[in-house]
């Protein structure tokens, strides 16, 4: 494809096809095709051929044109330099001269230029003009005078050098412009390249490195110090510290014990892990990341269908124009010569290309860059409303808290010491999987503890059993002072002076024996985080299940000034009905499956990669990096890459229409007009490259 107008027609030609949708990304050089199962992919490829072009199933490779170029320009630039000397330095032409540019620029013209006149032969067989019907032309029509008017030495002004000149910066202008959509598709190629690429696995016969695409899932491999952990598993043995900074962009390294989940192309630290592979191949976080990062990247944003249908008349009505302009020039009495000298100009000044690329390579890049800081963004739909966010609803536990509970104060009541207390409460919670129970469970090592029997839980109170022969209860305060009478003052005191603490009661044989109090810690980054969105300009709301007390106390420690506790899902999604009623466009983020509705019901959905997967596929940006700070970073980035795509179509659109009228009344000659048109989509690219250095 040359231009934008060649993959609007692609669109067309798939879209006549029964049942078929297609999207054809003029950045990526690739195409997104939603086909019954009645339509194979050799339809699809045959389709596209008949069109004029060529195409395979995805594969990573360059195109030819890439690889040809160097040595087409290399040659050309040679032999244009010459003619342009000859042709331009009066001191430097001798006899015979303009025959000399003639056999100099044939090669030029025919040879190096060979491409750009297959496309728009191809095109104009098959119905259409792109840009190269553009370029061809003018440089066809500027070597056909000039020789018509050597033949017939009844004319002084040749054009050889136009011809030659002219494609020597077309084809400039397409290896700089290939070079840097490389450049952009970079942050999608590297995410593949992240993982091993071969793997130790354990075996009955002990040890031996296989490549990773023969590795199964199941199958137990080793990971020493300093290598990357082959794909996702569950560590079996070992312990150690794992960078994942590659994939989610945090540079604090994550401890890791038997039965951690750890992730492929992670970096191990100090110590060797033995781990067994849960997923292999597509199905890893890694190729899951690339994915929504490719679909994202072929998704069109509206600016750029905006665009697409401008490219789609673009070529048609610069040919009308150029006609116009040599009927003009003629007709106001102007010579032959200025007539095609301003007709040149026009075909080759006018660039679709530059609006072709605005949208795309921005949001290649913008999303690209997202990936790298671990922030997923599926969709350019996302990037269009994230800017226009203007309030952001957060869930607690898992979100601006770690999520994980820790104790924060063990009181011992007269009759029973600290220490047993601990080894009490810890060996009856051990059994339970609730974050409370885990978190009262670690209150002494594994190994140590009392036997526990006919334990009963009580949904939403506590538990209920006999510990070390005694009738023990542990659980909400009320709760147990049903089985130990009225709440100690100690208790209460002790409890009130925690604010947002969840406080559990610890009772035996009828008598209170403490209390322990836990906290869920906000996340470090939260309270700076909250600050950004408020200096942004959008307004931070708390959503919990949780009590109000806790809410409001995680609440004041990070700066959210308004709370909603505790709330049910259909309540969360009222809350979220509410600020948009007022006006409001509504973020929300969140990771639980209690926030999957309110995630679905909001203006734009923002889910922590370590949420549930009711979370994640119900949000459209997924953070993989932990902390609150990375879903400021999302909106920022957003915000980011639409200035940078309203820039990119500001220049597309005001070059063009200056450009265009400049080249019709005469002010700029072709080789200029040359130049120019290779540098609007070189701005526009590497304008879009800048993105790549956002932090």
């Amino acid at each position: 494809m040359s231009c934008a107008s060649c993959a609007h027609r692609i669109e067309r030609k798939l879209g006549k096809l029964p049942g078929v949708q297609a999207s054809v990304n003029f950045a990526t050089e690739r195409a997104q095709v939603q086909a019954p199962p009645a339509v194979s992919t050799d339809q699809l490829v045959a389709t596209i051929a008949a069109a004029g072009y060529t195409a395979t199933e995805h594969r990573e490779q360059k195109p030819e044109r890439t690889q040809a170029i160097p040595v087409r320009l290399v040659v050309s630039a040679l032999l244009s330099v010459c003619v342009a000397l000859v042709s331009m330095v009066p001191a430097l032409q001798f006899p015979g001269w303009e025959w000399a540019s003639l056999a100099l620029a044939t090669p030029v013209v025919f040879w190096a230029a060979w491409p750009i006149h297959r496309g728009s032969v191809t095109a104009l067989l098959h119905g259409g003009a792109t840009m190269d019907t553009l370029v061809s032309v003018g440089i066809a029509v500027s070597y056909l005078w000039s020789t018509w008017m050597l033949l017939s030495g009844t004319g002084q002004h040749l054009y050889f050098e136009v011809a030659a000149v002219v494609t020597v910066l077309v084809l400039l202008g397409r290896w700089f412009e290939d070079r840097a959509k490389t450049d952009a598709r970079r942050s999608l190629t590297s995410l593949g390249e992240l993982a091993a690429k071969t793997v130790t696995v354990v075996g009955p016969a002990g040890t031996r490195s296989i490549p990773i695409a023969q590795l199964h899932v199941g199958d137990t491999f080793l990971v020493r110090p300093g290598e990357k952990i082959a794909t996702d598993g569950e560590v079996l043995e070992g312990s150690s510290q794992v960078d994942a900074s590659l994939i989610t962009g945090e540079s604090a390294p994550v401890s890791v014990a038997p039965g951690d989940d750890v992730t492929g192309a992670t970096i191990n630290g100090y110590g060797t892990l033995t781990v067994r592979a849960t997923q292999v191949g597509s199905g890893t976080e890694l190729a899951r990341l690339a994915r929504m990062v490719e679909q994202a990247q072929s998704g069109k944003a509206q600016y750029q269908r905006l665009a697409d249908r401008i490219s789609a008349v673009f070529v048609p009505v610069v040919v009308g124009l150029a006609v116009f302009t040599f009927a003009g020039w003629m007709l106001a009495g102007a010579s032959v010569t200025a007539a095609i000298n301003a007709a040149v100009a026009t075909l080759i000044i006018a660039c679709p290309c530059a609006l072709g690329l605005a949208t795309p390579t921005a949001l290649l890049v913008g999303t690209g860059r997202g990936a790298q800081l671990g922030i997923i963004i599926r969709g350019p739909e996302a990037l269009e409303r994230a800017p226009k966010v203007t309030a952001v609803v957060l869930d607690k536990t898992g979100t601006v808290t770690t999520g994980r509970m820790s104790v924060a104060r063990v009181l011992a009541l007269p009759g029973a010491s600290e220490a047993t207390l601990r080894t009490v409460v810890a060996s009856v919670e051990r059994s339970s999987e609730h974050p409370i129970a885990r978190a009262l469970g670690s209150l002494v090592p594994p190994d140590s503890g009392v036997p526990v029997a006919g334990l009963t839980a009580v949904p939403g109170a506590g538990v209920q059993c006999t510990a070390d022969g005694r009738a023990t209860c542990v659980g909400r305060l009320d709760w147990v002072a049903e089985h130990a009478g009225p709440v100690p003052v100690e208790v209460s005191s002790a409890a009130a002076a925690l604010a947002g603490a969840t406080a559990v009661g610890v009772a035996w044989d009828g008598q209170w024996r403490g209390l322990i109090l836990l906290s869920d810690e906000p996340r470090p980054d939260a309270a700076d985080a909250v600050a950004a969105l408020l200096q942004m300009g959008v307004h931070p709301v708390l959503a919990s299940g949780d009590h109000l007390e806790v809410a409001e106390a995680v609440a004041r420690r990070v700066g959210i000034p308004e709370v909603h506790a505790p709330l049910r899902p259909d309540e969360k999604v009222a809350v979220v009905r509410r600020l948009q009623d007022e006006g409001h466009q509504v973020a929300m983020l969140g990771d639980g499956v209690n926030d999957a509705a309110a995630l679905a019901a909001s203006d734009l959905g923002m889910a922590m990669g370590s949420g549930t997967d009711a979370a994640v596929s119900a949000a459209e940006i997924v953070l993989v990096r932990r902390g609150l700070a990375a879903g400021v970073d999302a909106l920022r980035l957003a915000r980011r890459t639409m200035a940078t795509i309203r820039g990119n179509l500001f220049w597309a659109f005001a070059y063009n229409v200056v450009a265009i009228p400049a080249a019709m009344l005469g002010v700029l000659n072709p080789m200029v007009a040359a130049a120019a048109m290779g540098f609007s989509s070189i701005f526009v690219v590497g304008n879009s490259l800048r993105l790549r250095r956002f932090r």
